[in-house]
Parts: structure tokens; C-alpha cells; sequence
């Protein structure tokens, strides 16, 4: 099981910057990926960033040139740099611990998310 702690959400006005912090804890050699994902009002759950073990990177296309997905393996934490945000990047932000079957990532199960947070963006 792994356990995964969000912080950095916020009130920023538009064009502004974010980062957002997800620690990792417990079984995380199990790892292969961590995403980052997003949840509007009245809209389904999204991949917004993946960060292979790897190193690869993948991101949304409308976050692309904008958010920047890295890690810190000494802290076992990852982070989500948002910038230029926009009124459309408001959401609930999720970290998500993934493993890799040899042709999907997927998430575990419920454990694997962390709790969220929440980030507004104003116009």
C-alpha cells in the first residue's frame, strides 16, 4: 500500500503559478508511474501529467508548454509546476500512484489516490 499526501493548492488569478507537492510513503517500490489528475465540477476525473519511473513524461494537451511534472527521489515527492493558469485549470487535483502492465498504467485502487487539493483559479 502506498500513501500519498497532496499540498500546494490555492487561490491565484489567472496567468499566474502553483506548484503542487504529492509525498509518497510506504510501499512505493511497487511504483511505476505517478499521475497527476484533475476533477472539475459536473466534469470526470482527467489525467493531467504521468512520470514514468523512467523519466518520461506525458501530459494533457491543454497543459502542455504550461505545467511541468518532476520528482525529488530523495523525498520520495513529486511535484506539479502550473503556470499561465487558467480559469479552466480550476479543479481538485489528485496524485495518483500507478503501476504498469505492459501496455496501461492504472491505479491500484482507492488507496493509491491521495486526498486532494484544491486549486481556483480567478479570472
Amino acid at each position: 500500500q502506498v500513501q500519498l499526501v497532496e499540498s500546494g493548492g490555492g487561490l491565484v488569478q489567472a496567468g499566474g503559478s502553483l506548484r503542487l507537492s504529492c509525498a509518497a510513503s510506504g510501499s512505493i517500490f511497487s511504483i511505476d508511474a505517478m499521475g497527476w489528475y484533475r476533477q472539475a465540477p459536473g466534469k470526470q476525473r482527467e489525467l493531467v501529467a504521468r512520470l514514468t519511473s523512467g523519466g518520461t513524461t506525458n501530459y494533457a494537451d491543454s497543459v502542455k508548454g504550461r505545467f511541468t511534472f518532476s520528482r525529488d527521489n530523495a523525498k520520495n515527492t513529486v511535484y506539479l509546476q502550473m503556470n499561465s493558469l487558467e480559469p479552466e485549470d480550476t479543479a481538485v487535483y489528485y496524485c495518483a500512484a500507478l503501476r504498469f502492465d505492459g501496455t496501461y498504467y492504472y491505479i491500484l485502487g482507492n488507496d493509491y489516490w491521495g486526498q486532494g487539493t484544491q486549486v481556483t483559479v480567478s479570472s
